[in-house]
């Protein structure tokens, strides 16, 4: 049989799939078909195919953010019992985020992960060690020693290089940076605050406030501080400028971590630190619209006076199967999902750069062996683990968001305003009245006690 498995176009996720499936093939007699569509059109493919039951695809590598939208309407296979049978999975290695949120929805398992996602910030140790400059505690830091190395040869080759990259690309992946920088100044409580909305009465944090102004000049800031086309990078763009050794600074998930040690493209082996994401010694007071200063009661996982708030963004690339698919298919289809996820194959797959999977298993963080293999120091393999897990066992970690259309949320009213606000379309006020009328109109489209329901089950918060 054939099993038709949908992501988007890569080359990374589709790759380690596209890669194995032979193997998978021998060893069931199951073909496995990839179709890749672009990223800004997954969502609606996905959507549009499963909602006129065209069902042209018997599985799909996703956002796990779209469950929301897909596990209500009916579309996707509940994977409960399947997984509780199988021992080859090794469920319980999934590190425990990655199971009960990237996996699971409303108590039940619709998708096995195959990539952990966090945004950190990367930093070139050996300049920054030179110079005895410390890795940024704040944005402020991020901003400085941008500021710093901005216009300065940083890679030898007599050229004018970057103090730092981001991925900035309308209809990309740009709004995600974004909130890694506001979440330090949106979100102080724990993850149960939500960085998103008040869950009181589901109006929008992204809005005329102290800290929405502080944390788009922040970004605006950033967007000055690097490649003179910036605003037109996505993130394959920006890593590979990274690993030229033309960036003091980036922001970015896990894969910078690993494209740095592949001594084919990377000219930063071993000159690479990791880092939680900077965070902010003032934070909002959802009251009054105020920032006020960091203490024990505002703040109360703070580190030296400074909030962080490492964001899970996007949430890590899962795989799903169609409800509507045939029986015998939906076995296939999992078994392929299984296989792609067990550690004999994912232990590779998360430190190969090309791949875009980001480790998420316990046994990924604790095996140093497996990065050491892969052209890691053992030192920069500890570094670059420990930010994950930094982030990972946060008590203020940012959850993305998951509600219904969330993909209209971010992918269309939030980067609509922030590439609008970047190009100068828009001023820095106009653009946080802009998402906040999108947002609320979007939430009493759809219905506020619903939405703000949906969105407190994504937390966690019971009252």
């Amino acid at each position: 049989m054939t099993v038709r498995v949908v992501t988007f176009t890569g080359p990374q996720i589709a790759e380690p799939l596209q890669r194995r499936a032979p193997d998978f093939a021998k060893a069931t007699g199951a073909n496995v078909q990839v179709v890749t569509v672009p990223f800004a059109d997954l969502y609606q493919k996905i959507l549009t195919d499963f909602s006129t039951k065209t069902n042209s695809y018997d599985a799909i590598v996703f956002a796990p953010q779209w469950m929301g939208d897909y596990v209500p309407a009916g579309y996707l296979e509940d994977l409960s019992a399947r997984v509780q049978a199988d021992t080859a999975l090794q469920w319980n290695d999934i590190a425990p985020y990655f199971r009960d949120f990237s996996a699971t929805y409303q108590g039940k398992v619709y998708t096995i992960p195959l990539d952990g996602d966090f945004q950190m910030v990367y930093y070139r140790s050996d300049i920054l060690q030179k110079d005895g400059v410390k890795p940024p505690e704040t944005w402020d830091d991020y901003i400085a020693i941008a500021q710093k190395y901005q216009g300065k040869d940083l890679n030898g080759d007599g050229k004018a290089d970057y103090g730092s990259c981001v991925a900035m690309k309308r209809s990309a992946q740009s709004y995600w940076m974004f909130v890694s920088v506001a979440g330090a100044y949106l979100q102080s409580q724990g993850t149960g605050q939500g960085a998103f909305f008040n869950t009181d009465n589901m109006q929008p944090l992204v809005a005329p406030n102290e800290a929405t102004t502080a944390a788009l000049d922040t970004y605006k800031s950033i967007s000055k501080l690097g490649p003179p086309d910036q605003l037109n990078l996505d993130v394959g763009d920006t890593r590979g400028l990274f690993t030229s050794g033309r960036c003091a600074l980036s922001i970015d998930w896990g894969d910078i971590g690993t494209l740095a040690i592949d001594p084919a493209t990377s000219k930063v082996q071993d000159k690479v630190g990791s880092l939680i994401l900077p965070g902010s010694k003032r934070v909002l007071d959802r009251k009054t619209g105020k920032l006020v200063n960091c203490d024990a009661t505002i703040c109360p996982s703070a580190t030296n006076g400074v909030n962080h708030a490492p964001f899970s963004a996007f949430g890590g690339w899962s795989g799903a199967i169609n409800k509507a698919a045939p029986d015998n298919v939906k076995n296939a289809a999992y078994a392929f999902l299984s296989y792609m996820s067990q550690p004999a194959q994912s232990g590779t797959d998360v430190t190969l750069g090309k791949t875009g999977f980001n480790p998420y298993r316990t046994s990924h963080f604790t095996n140093l062996d497996l990065w050491v293999k892969a052209g890691m120091s053992q030192a920069a393999a500890k570094d670059y683990l420990g930010a994950i897990q930094a982030s990972l066992q946060s008590p203020n970690m940012i959850l993305d968001l998951r509600i219904p259309q969330n993909a209209t949320y971010e992918g269309t009213v939030l980067d609509t305003a922030l590439a609008q606000f970047l190009a100068g379309e828009i001023t820095r006020d106009g653009a946080a009245k802009q998402i906040q009328d999108q947002w609320n109109s979007k939430t009493d489209e759809l219905g506020r006690d619903k939405q703000l329901a949906a969105y407190k089950a994504t937390l966690g918060v019971t009252r």
